[in-house]
């Protein structure tokens, strides 16, 4: 656990341009405050067993930091959430190392399964804010979902971008694999990237 917590921190210093120094990190991010209250729920759910503790850490740590980790989910090193609020991550889900969260995502179950319900992230995720991704769904290492994607039931390669609603993929292995409609507001132009 002290591995990972360092890990935690590094995370929050490769990510964040805003994070200045260690003791800002430790007073001022509430989603580290969420993550360290887990990695103790997640070593006293599953390795010691003990009841009702766990999940309750994990409540007083949703109300101090709106993020809600259930104490059954495995989380690797590096793990980091900007902002957070709204962030709510399921029971059985899996999250790789390096794997970045933003605001409002949702790892969550559809209620159609048993067992493994929640999904799966590789190594060096990237979820955008306001992402649903539900049910047992692998993301594959690399992978980035843009802000409030909606993935349903549909596994994601590694090394893609998906967006929309659904979510479909629009780079593979650094290549345009969709033509992207326009976002800006002005008149669009050929040399737009993905």
């Amino acid at each position: 656990m002290k591995f990972n917590f360092i890990e935690d921190i590094r995370a929050i210093k490769r990510n964040d341009p805003a994070a200045t120094n260690i003791l800002e990190i430790l007073l001022c991010y509430t989603t580290l405050h969420a993550i360290l209250c887990y990695r103790v729920a997640h070593f006293l759910h599953k390795y010691l067993h003990i009841p009702i503790l766990p999940r309750f850490i994990s409540v007083l740590a949703r109300f101090w930091s709106g993020v809600e980790i259930h104490p059954g989910v495995h989380i690797g090193k590096g793990f980091f959430i900007d902002h957070g609020t709204g962030v709510v991550i399921g029971e059985t889900a899996e999250i790789g190392d390096n794997c970045v969260l933003f605001h409002g995502v949702t790892l969550g179950g559809t209620g159609h399964h048993k067992d493994k319900r929640h999904p799966t992230l590789g190594n060096n995720v990237l979820i955008g804010a306001g992402a649903t991704l539900l049910g047992p769904i692998i993301i594959g290492d690399n992978a980035k979902i843009g802000a409030t994607t909606v993935i349903i039931n549909r596994d994601v390669p590694a090394n893609c971008t998906v967006v929309g609603t659904p979510g479909h993929i629009v780079k593979r292995d650094g290549k345009c694999i969709h033509e992207p409609l326009p976002l800006a507001h002005y008149k669009h132009t050929n040399n737009s990237e993905c």
